[in-house]
């Protein structure tokens, strides 16, 4: 490969307790440049040759617009009288929103983003509605940035009012009389970068019909810029409740009597309910008949609980336990028609149960099959909710729970272009490297033998507390149809055993997640599934830190490597947007000489040295303001010169795009089938396509 040659300072390095680290290519971080401008499409046109090149690839994409061209739907979504459906027809950029009064009504557009912006790439997301079900603010966000403008439709008229705010970013609406709480940044002075900008957020209250100069402070820390905070209110609007976080560990929970006390200022005592950061206590709602907050809460419970909080004894001896510690991770509760939903996982697939509001009356709610539900509960009246189902070949069949019968009806279930009874889903457990059993998805079509030739694709995240259940994936089908095999293993560092397992994988025992996709690459080829050859790792965001660091540790163990979006540079990652919140997940080089160590053992740009690399296609986005694309940028610009094999390393590098969100679904077609080419070619599989069913 003739790759494009990338410009070298060899003076730029810190100092890092007394250790020198060398930063060659950091002129890449400035992403905004006419040089970084300049490097991306030399990259990009060395990449767009390759694949155009690949003689399947444009039918990839062909074959993968007829899997996606089938109506999908979202929702319904009760404010009211009046339900919300999203629905996009087929091929769509974006879902519109509809608008239907009662809930066999007729359907009328509320927000068309696909007319009000033809690329595609502007999004509107529904974040909160008055409590008389008169107003809903929306979150708009253009090209993929976490940057949202909030934007308030009168549901009398349907239209946008005159409230728009600015600078919100990780916020919703709480709405409080004829008003909300947010969340937002302070405007960026002239000069300043975006990138920069996103530090002091604050809790402001918009009064409706007030222009945003005159919203109030509620809630503001001068001193620390690396907190995250946010207010939410009860369904009665009796309590406010508010969050301060330093990022993805704990956070502290407060609240503040909204009944006695009118609307919070920066002076207001809230009561404290959990502080520090070693815990995860938050408040669920409020149950008008007990006068008790129901508060969920790892306190004495790694696997979570829900108790029950008198608010004038907010201590945690006083503390009443509604839902006792299972053995599965409590994943959260919500309420609904006086009940109590309680979301399980057993071995990374979902469980519900039913309870009265004190936690009597358990009952298990009978889902369709192993995979993953969700959206049960909703108002203190309701009598009804949807709920929907995914697996790994369900793209969300929505069914109707009636609360007194405790019976489930179909609401809609999607046409597919395939044959969901012609694959299979296993869950398999292997050892790590230190002997812990790790659980591991596999799916596969039925008659698919293991001969160890399959091609097979190996995907995980491994952190943050997240867990990874079954989920439906219409590109994913693309190897499927082939007789690819799919594995997916809840790697530590995730949520899927609770925050024992979340710790496992954190800071100093990050190469636990590492040992973890390790051993499943190596268990999926000594069973037979697979071989290196015909092997591909996957990962986005954490996870394509997880890819990268794989790679580099064990380039003789995969064929084709995609590390989309990734935290790459272990060193830098924290002083970049978002960054911040993710040290408590994974530690601070500028902290310490042990920070910087383990930090320095696994970071992949600094480990990407002279190798056989497998083949990688490096994926990211020029809009990414969460994991900014010079974490991409630096790390291909490395891997490239330290290339020893003949394979190809190369960036694609998506424009008007950002984290992944909200992408239409034009752009979605074109990266899928670049990366599925990219995959089928290296591990010498030619794909044969069949009519649509």
């Amino acid at each position: 490969m003739n790759y494009p040659e990338t410009h070298r300072d060899s003076l730029v390095g810190d100092t890092l307790h007394g250790t020198y680290v060398a930063d060659p290519y950091r002129w890449l971080e400035n992403d905004t440049s006419a040089e970084t401008a300049a490097w991306v499409e030399a990259q990009n046109k060395v990449t767009q040759a390759y694949l155009s090149a690949i003689p399947f690839r444009d039918e990839l994409a062909k074959r993968y617009g007829e899997l996606y061209d089938f109506p999908k739907l979202g929702g319904p979504s009760r404010v009211g009288d009046r339900y919300f459906i999203w629905k996009n027809s087929g091929l769509q950029n974006q879902f519109v929103i509809y608008s239907r009064l009662g809930l066999d009504g007729e359907d009328e557009v509320f927000i068309d983003p696909n007319a009000i912006d033809p690329s595609g790439t502007t999004t509107f997301n529904p974040i909160g509605t008055s409590t008389d079900h008169k107003y809903t603010a929306v979150g708009v966000q253009k090209a993929g940035s976490d940057w949202q403008d909030i934007t308030v439709y009168d549901l009398t008229t349907m239209k946008p009012m005159s409230d728009v705010l600015k600078w919100a970013k990780f916020s919703g609406t709480a709405w409080y009389k004829n008003g909300f709480f947010y969340s937002r940044y302070p405007a960026p002075t002239k000069g300043t970068e975006l990138s920069a900008a996103s530090k002091f957020q604050k809790v402001y209250y918009h009064k409706l019909g007030d222009p945003q100069e005159k919203d109030a402070l509620v809630w503001e820390d001068k001193a620390n810029g690396d907190l995250y905070v946010g207010v939410g209110v009860t369904e009665g609007e009796e309590f406010a409740t508010l969050y301060i976080s330093t990022g993805t560990d704990g956070f502290e929970q407060y609240y503040y009597d909204l009944r006695t006390g009118g609307l919070p200022t920066p002076a207001t005592k809230w009561v404290p309910l959990q502080q520090g950061y070693d815990h995860k206590t938050s408040i669920v709602a409020y149950e008008p008949v007990s006068a008790k907050l129901l508060v969920m809460t790892d306190v004495d419970a790694p696997k979570y609980r829900l108790v029950a909080v008198d608010p004038s004894h907010p201590e945690n001896s006083a503390w009443k336990e509604v839902i006792p510690q299972k053995d599965e991770l409590l994943q959260g509760v919500s309420t609904g028609g006086g009940l109590l939903f309680a979301d399980y996982l057993k071995n990374a697939t979902t469980r519900i149960f039913r309870y009265k509001s004190d936690g009597s009356d358990e009952q298990e709610i009978e889902l369709p099959d192993l995979g993953s539900a969700g959206g049960f509960g909703g108002e203190r009246n309701d009598t009804f909710s949807f709920y929907s189902f995914t697996s790994f070949t369900d793209p969300g069949t929505i069914y109707k729970y009636d609360y007194e019968t405790g019976k489930s009806e179909l609401f809609y279930r999607p046409e597919l272009k395939f044959d969901p009874s012609e694959y299979v889903t296993e869950q398999v457990f292997y050892p790590s490297k230190d002997g812990t059993k790790v659980p591991m998805f596999i799916v596969h079509k039925k008659e698919v033998v293991m001969n160890g030739k399959n091609p097979t694709m190996l995907y995980a995240y491994g952190g943050f507390n997240i867990s990874l259940s079954p989920s439906f994936s219409t590109s994913r089908m693309l190897l499927l149809e082939q007789g690819g095999v799919y594995a997916q293993p809840s790697l530590r560092g995730g949520g899927e055993f609770g925050e024992d397992w979340h710790r496992a994988g954190m800071k100093e025992k990050k190469q636990n997640v590492f040992d973890d996709f390790i051993a499943a690459a190596e268990y999926l080829i000594a069973m037979k599934w697979t071989d290196t050859p015909h092997l591909g790792v996957n990962g986005g965001s954490n996870g394509g830190l997880l890819v990268g660091a794989v790679m580099t540790q064990r380039p003789d163990l995969f064929g084709v490597c995609f590390p989309e979006v990734g935290v790459l540079d272990m060193l830098r990652y924290q002083k970049f947007t978002a960054g911040f919140g993710w040290v408590p997940e994974y530690g601070n080089a500028d902290n310490s000489k042990e920070e910087l160590d383990y930090l320095m053992a696994y970071s992949p740009l600094h480990n990407a040295k002279p190798a056989k690399y497998p083949a990688t296609l490096v994926m990211t986005a020029d809009h990414d303001d969460r994991v900014v694309p010079a974490h991409s940028f630096k790390f291909i610009s490395t891997l490239q010169p330290a290339q020893q094999g003949d394979s190809p390393v190369l960036i694609r590098v998506q424009t008007q795009a950002g984290h992944g969100a909200g992408m239409p679904t034009s752009m979605i077609i074109d990266q899928q089938a670049d990366k599925w080419a990219f995959f089928f070619k290296t591990v010498g599989v030619v794909p044969k396509f069949n009519a649509t069913k």
